[in-house]
């Protein structure tokens, strides 16, 4: 065992144990007291409901135990600092009591490396830094430290809370955290003080089925323990793997990717695009359906940043001439409440750098409940009709980010009973559901959604979600099981419902097959909502022509029609719109309708009839809308044709 600190007498706080310098051979040998709840009730510090009640606090939020007995106000910092002391066999520091460390002592060790494991160096003698630690058995922590400085390391225990009090206080506190500490760490106004101060709650990747929750206080916690282990690879332009991870490690750029990480989560943003150029490097966030800047970083951080970024979603960040897609998975704490956010990652390779997309997962915003998605009446009539039938194919289409995905998983969630087997093909998988069979595709192996079907029609299946009919192989498969006594969900990306069929018979399938399987079709767009908060009449209400023209009927603009508008407030951000709701064009196949595709009619003779059989397009939808007051006649024209 190597040396004791040779001026370990003349220290100034009252030091209980005799000092040992630990490595991770001789970790080992340091003496483990029995739990420290225990300890704490058998001295009389505590009573046993207070143990439980302490306990039951850590299951639900995480943490240490001695710091929530600290926080409950049920002991003293002090009492479990000693109690600290004894359980681990090592000296014992108050923090709050030590005198003032040397600048150049707190410099031998990073900040984000003394946030990262909760450590703080005290002093240093010839070859061995003494060094305050919540648990002086963290071989890991004790061992990336030695590595570091070079020094051998005596370890002293020290509570939790007193550790972060005392790094605060030596490396900055999240409120005084600038991202000005290099010239290229500048961070625009986007985020000022208050907002620093407010992202900073709880931010940490986990991988699946952690045990605890973890309650981190400040910025600098955010990511503790996030290591992401990747492989380091040098490419044609022999860009360092390791300088590149180094640099997406400085304090600046993680608290920079925290904040926009964290900040799209509390602006309700459902992307965030992180994009250089020739001359500027710019974030943006697709809220409500529209990209909005957000800030403008230096140029320079652009590589750090991307790094961060691949770190976290493990891919290779030395790889920078082909497209990634990898994912990050984050447990958040905002404003008291636990909650799991996927940022699913797509990294692109453009003329000036590599191009991110995060497209933020959260199971909060899932609305699983049909009648609160935005359909009308008579058309959620026909679709509980057709989605409850035992076989037969059912169909969403739109373009990308207009909710399908949430009608299909509404849907299977009303069918999703015990004595059913409903098994999904996606890509990718966006929430996980209980009771259901979920697949992710994976082209790389060759699984895609025709392999996936073939082996789903051998898995006795009564429901199938297909992701995406791509092509014909797809097509065919899943309309021949859907003519096998099985209900088959799918999406595709066309402008109606009408052109649905035409897009199917292009693609290569025979008429009869989509006239005998499809049951019904249904397209859908997205709108912004008017903030309920800030709603109010439109001052200059159009003139009548002007309903006329984008869609209301003679009957409706007799009656009289008010435009709505939001005005403005701190709810919406000064935008008038707060969250989005659907338009709904849905086909229900009628007699008709099945033979006129048979004789081969067209997408608009198709419409046609669709409307006098009583199908309300999308435009219909949204004037609808309009008239209950839930969006505006803006959106309904920037969405829909007539």
């Amino acid at each position: 065992m190597s040396g004791q600190s040779p001026d370990m007498e003349s220290r100034p706080m009252d030091i209980k144990y005799r000092p040992r310098v630990y490595t991770s051979a001789t970790v080992t040998e340091a003496p483990l007291a029995s739990r420290l709840g225990e300890m704490l009730v058998k001295a009389q510090l505590i009573t046993d409901p207070q143990l439980e009640e302490a306990i039951n606090l850590q299951r639900r939020e995480g943490g240490k135990l001695g710091s929530i007995v600290v926080r409950l106000g049920f002991c003293a910092d002090q009492d479990i600092v000693s109690f600290l002391g004894m359980q681990y066999g090592v000296p014992a520091a108050d923090l709050d009591q030590w005198p003032p460390i040397e600048s150049s002592v707190i410099a031998l060790v990073p900040a984000e490396l003394a946030n990262k494991h909760k450590v703080l160096p005290l002093q240093r003698s010839g070859n061995v830094l003494t060094m305050a630690m919540s648990d002086p058995t963290d071989i890991f922590a004790m061992d990336d430290v030695r590595f570091h400085t070079g020094y051998n390391i005596d370890p002293v225990v020290s509570s939790e809370m007193g550790l972060i009090r005392a790094i605060e206080r030596y490396y900055g506190g999240s409120s005084a955290l600038k991202l000005r500490e290099k010239e290229s760490s500048r961070v625009p106004d986007a985020f000022p003080e208050a907002e620093q101060s407010a992202i900073g709650q709880a931010l940490s990747p986990f991988e699946d089925g952690p045990d605890e929750a973890l309650d981190l206080k400040g910025l600098e916690e955010e990511l503790s323990g996030a290591e992401t282990e990747y492989e380091s690879v040098d490419d044609e332009d022999n860009i360092s793997a390791v300088a590149l991870a180094k640099g997406s490690e400085e304090a600046p750029v993680v608290r920079l990717v925290n904040m926009v990480l964290i900040d799209a989560i509390r602006k309700g943003a459902s992307d965030i695009h992180i994009e250089p150029y020739e001359k500027n490097y710019r974030i943006r966030f697709r809220i409500d359906g529209l990209l909005q800047e957000v800030m403008r970083p230096s140029i320079k951080l652009k590589d750090p940043v991307t790094s961060r970024v691949k770190i976290l979603a493990k891919l290779n960040i030395a790889e920078k001439r082909l497209p990634q897609d990898g994912r990050i998975k984050l447990r958040v704490n905002l404003g008291g409440r636990q909650k799991v956010i996927d940022y699913r990652v797509s990294i692109l390779p453009t003329l000036f750098g590599e191009k991110i997309v995060l497209r933020l997962l959260d199971s909060d915003k899932l609305m699983l409940d049909l009648t609160k998605l935005g359909f009308e009446q008579e058309s959620l009539q026909q679709w509980d009709r057709q989605i409850s039938k035992p076989y037969g194919m059912v169909l969403v289409t739109g373009p990308t980010g207009s909710g399908k995905t949430n009608t299909l998983y509404s849907s299977i969630a009303k069918l999703n009973t015990v004595d059913v087997n409903i098994m999904t093909a996606e890509d990718p998988v966006e929430f996980n559901f209980a009771g259901i069979n979920q697949v992710q595709m994976k082209e790389q192996i060759g699984l895609n959604f025709a392999v996936a079907l073939r082996s789903f029609l051998r898995q006795d299946p009564n429901i199938i979600l297909v992701g995406e009919i791509r092509d014909f192989e797809t097509a065919e498969i899943a309309i021949k099981a859907s003519l096998t006594g099985h209900l088959v969900l799918s999406t595709l990306h066309t402008n109606d419902a009408p052109s649905t069929i035409s897009r199917l018979m292009n693609m290569g399938v025979e008429p009869f097959l989509v006239a005998t399987s499809v049951n019904i079709i249904c397209a859908q767009r997205l709108v912004r909502r008017i903030c309920v908060k800030c709603k109010a009449a439109e001052p200059h209400q159009p003139p009548a022509e002007a309903f006329l023209k984008v869609g209301f009927t003679e009957e409706e603009v007799k009656r009289g029609i008010t435009a709505m508008k939001g005005t403005g407030c701190e709810v919406c951000g000064g935008r008038g719109y707060k969250g989005r709701v659907g338009l709904y064009e849905v086909l229900e196949m009628s007699e008709t309708l099945k033979d006129m595709i048979l004789t081969g009619a067209s997408a608009i003779e198709l419409r046609e009839q669709a409307q006098k059989e009583g199908m309300i397009t999308l435009r219909r939808s949204g004037c609808r809308k309009v008239l209950d007051g839930v969006t505006t006649i803006e959106e309904i024209v920037r969405e829909t044709v007539l």
